[in-house]
């Protein structure tokens, strides 16, 4: 019977231990290829909407965002490539968002490695882009950034609650 007792304890040790050790927001990652070996990667932390009202609440307006949680979003490309109209080149870079009711703003920064809040880094933005808003048909639970591949352009889509912010890439 000890020995029952002494399992079971250690069984619920080990149960609370893992659950414990697990991110509240996992890593995700999303690329795009835009041919001729050009390609986008972006690696990101998603957290989890939890019954919250994310923007305008969790995620305020007008203030600038992480894009996810935890360490900053990064955004890496193999070509330069014109972003919302804006060149990028070739490199490594963190991406912010500044989201509103109506429109959204793209940071794409040369700060890498950092923490993504407090945003300190203004000094380091490559470009500021505008990004297209939309509602989405149902909430989407967790954080999810993606790329829709058209043609030999991928258009950036971050979605969570009911809004997706968009914005258009391709190769120079």
């Amino acid at each position: 019977m000890q020995r029952r007792i002494t399992l079971l304890a250690g069984l619920i040790f080990t149960l609370t231990v893992v659950g414990a050790c697990q991110k509240p927001s996992p890593a995700a990652s999303a690329s795009c290829d835009l041919g001729s070996g050009k390609t986008i990667k972006t690696a990101y932390s998603s957290p989890r909407m939890k019954g919250r009202k994310i923007y305008g609440g969790l995620v305020p307006f007008g203030e600038v965002w992480r894009t996810g949680a935890n360490e900053a979003t990064t955004f890496v490309t193999s070509s330069d490539l014109n972003v919302g109209g804006k060149t990028v080149p070739a490199g490594s870079y963190t991406i912010f968002t500044v989201p509103a009711a109506d429109k959204w703003t793209l940071i794409v920064n040369k700060k890498t490695g950092e923490w993504g809040i407090p945003y300190k880094y203004e000094s380091d933005e490559l470009a500021r882009v505008d990004m297209k808003t939309s509602m989405l048909p149902s909430p989407v639970e967790n954080f999810t950034i993606g790329y829709a591949k058209s043609g030999s352009a991928c258009t950036l889509q971050i979605d969570w609650e009911t809004t997706r912010a968009s914005v258009d890439i391709s190769a120079k």
